[in-house]
């Protein structure tokens, strides 16, 4: 089979097959509906209670690439299962795939979950989706899911805010955006170096030393505290604490790969003393 994750429970359909979408001139009120769950952070036990009921009574799931196993075991078996997760450089379908799938099944008579990990509606593309069913005529419901960042936080030991010590929080997204030979990772970079402020960065472990280096550019210090939390409420959790300025050679040193998290600001320093083990 042709997946990122291997069978558990249920029927995998393979990429590019597609489960039957029933009759496609159904009128509207025998469409079926999506629920879009947040699959919370990797560890099954932070999953919602209304995540789990929604997973334990569906047929047809659509699952993205940081879906966790432990979740996945939740889903029932004999139900249909599709993988649609997106890696750098290599979608098993695009975007606007999933959006038409989701479309064409509920059309067809078919509700299904739509499955992401984290919070749908941060950095999950689950907007996107929920405006384009909208649009489409198809009923969506949401069920928020526990961010990474809160699971990352929580797990390593490095509060979101502090009264001491952050003030605000920021969630951003450091993947590279623009054309192919003009990409650049497209922030704001004045705004994320403020002081007294928790900075978090998703999808940004692939320029890491760009990140690094352009806040302290825009003012932050060189020693600020910094940390890379790798698949976060997971077993084979990771905690690398550093600086900003150290950040990206103890990246490389300790090998951390996706899915990581990037933690900025005075409220990282407090993981020596609530944390659990970090490397250094």
């Amino acid at each position: 089979m042709d997946f990122q994750h291997p069978p558990v429970h249920g029927m995998d359909i393979h990429r590019g097959e597609a489960p039957s979408a029933g009759p496609a001139d159904l009128p509207p009120a025998q469409w079926g509906r999506v629920t879009l769950v947040g699959a919370g952070p990797g560890d099954a036990e932070l999953l919602t209670l209304k995540a789990a009921k929604a997973l334990a009574q569906a047929s047809l799931v659509l699952y993205d690439n940081l879906v966790s196993q432990d979740v996945l075991q939740l889903v029932p078996e004999g139900a249909e299962r599709i993988y649609v997760g997106k890696q750098s450089s290599n979608h098993s379908l695009p975007q606007e795939g999933i959006i038409d799938l989701m479309i064409r099944l509920a059309r067809g008579g078919r509700s299904l979950v739509r499955l992401k990990g984290g919070d749908p509606y941060i950095f999950g593309r689950g907007g996107e989706e929920a405006q384009a069913l909208a649009a489409a005529g198809v009923a969506c419901e949401t069920v928020p899911g526990i961010s990474a960042a809160q699971g990352a936080a929580a797990c390593a030991g490095i509060p979101l805010t502090h009264r001491d010590h952050a003030g605000m929080l920021v969630f951003a997204t450091g993947h590279l955006q623009g054309e192919e030979g003009e990409r650049t990772v497209a922030l704001d970079w004045a705004a994320l170096a403020r002081p007294r402020q928790t900075v978090v960065i998703y999808m940004g472990m692939g320029t890491l030393p760009t990140i690094c280096t352009q806040l302290i550019a825009h003012g932050l210090d060189g020693d600020t505290p910094a940390a890379l939390v790798e698949r976060a409420t997971r077993p084979d959790q990771r905690t690398i604490v550093g600086t900003l300025r150290t950040l990206p050679a103890l990246s490389e040193q300790h090998g951390v790969h996706p899915p990581a998290l990037i933690m900025i600001g005075g409220t990282v320093s407090l993981q020596a003393h609530i944390g659990g083990a970090a490397l250094r």
